[in-house]
């Protein structure tokens, strides 16, 4: 919509020099203007800031009382809600991926690191070649880890690998994955029953939604979109996680989509707006200064 010199007598224009729709308000979000207009990111502060956020995420999901006799209580009620409802594939998946290693032990490794590579891959992209679109994508990341951490602290649970009596297998146990949780070295400094929400559904989610809408070629979209689905069968067949906690990974996604919302009052996908012309003329101009007498 092109800004006339009727939408600006008649107050239709917005800060960002956008018009409204006549008769229309639209929710702006709680940050001040200036915030939500366009600035080019800078990589080190990026980084800094994913740096220090991601250190934060993890000091704290490792703080997370281990408290096991609780988590198992609750995969045990998690394991007869499921089976109520008849949402109780997970065995029989499991059970094929199991009796097949090779599929193992892919899954096996795309859960140990597609989870951290896809992700910070997806956040260099975004940063390089759509900066308008970056800040808003990462508020929506960092608000869903951070709701994640409060769902591993006020419900820690047991991942059905962790519940053999229900016939799960262990597949990073019973192949020796490198990096596994099975690892005694490695599973000491991490929290195992931070299971609810998966995070590697919310995560993936992330990814796949960036992906679809932000690529332009339809195979690359296409690859995001299936990505969170390939995440599902993974997290299932590997025994690392229930339905369940994928279903509340999809949630804490969409809450970190409202929060973004309401901190700027538009998608997280739409492009920042860009400063006013008067404000951009402002920044570039300099006040001469004044010259002393001789």
């Amino acid at each position: 919509m092109t800004t006339t010199a009727r939408d600006t007598a008649s107050g239709n224009v917005a800060p960002d020099g956008r018009a409204h729709e006549s008769g229309r308000r639209r929710f702006r979000g709680v940050l001040p203007d200036r915030m939500l207009q366009h600035r080019e990111p800078r990589w080190w502060q990026e980084i800094a800031i994913i740096g220090f956020c991601y250190w934060i995420y993890s000091e704290i999901r490792n703080l997370v009382p281990q408290q096991k006799s609780i988590a198992e209580r609750h995969g045990r009620g998690v394991q007869h809600l499921q089976d109520a409802l008849h949402l109780n594939f997970e065995r029989s998946l499991n059970s094929f991926v199991a009796d097949h290693e090779p599929i193992a032990q892919v899954m096996n490794y795309y859960y140990a690191t597609l989870h951290f590579i896809i992700t910070i891959a997806v956040l260099i992209w975004l940063y390089v070649a759509h900066p308008r679109i970056y800040r808003g994508a990462r508020t929506v990341i960092f608000a869903t880890s951070l709701i994640a951490l409060a769902g591993f602290y006020l419900y820690p649970l047991a991942p059905p690998r962790l519940l053999p009596q229900y016939g799960y297998i262990d597949t990073l146990q019973v192949f020796h994955t490198w990096g596994s949780l099975a690892d005694p070295k490695v599973a000491e400094h991490s929290n195992q029953y931070a299971a609810m929400p998966s995070l590697h559904i919310g995560w993936s989610l992330w990814c796949g939604v960036s992906i679809f809408l932000c690529a332009r070629r339809m195979w690359v979209r296409l690859l995001g979109a299936i990505y969170p689905v390939c995440t599902l069968l993974v997290i299932v067949g590997t025994a690392n996680h229930f339905i369940i906690d994928a279903v509340f990974g999809l949630i804490v996604f969409l809450i970190g989509c409202g929060v973004q919302y309401l901190l700027s009052g538009r998608s997280a996908y739409r492009k920042a707006p860009h400063p006013p012309p008067a404000m951009l003329h402002a920044k570039r101009s300099k006040p001469e200064t004044p010259q002393s007498g001789s």
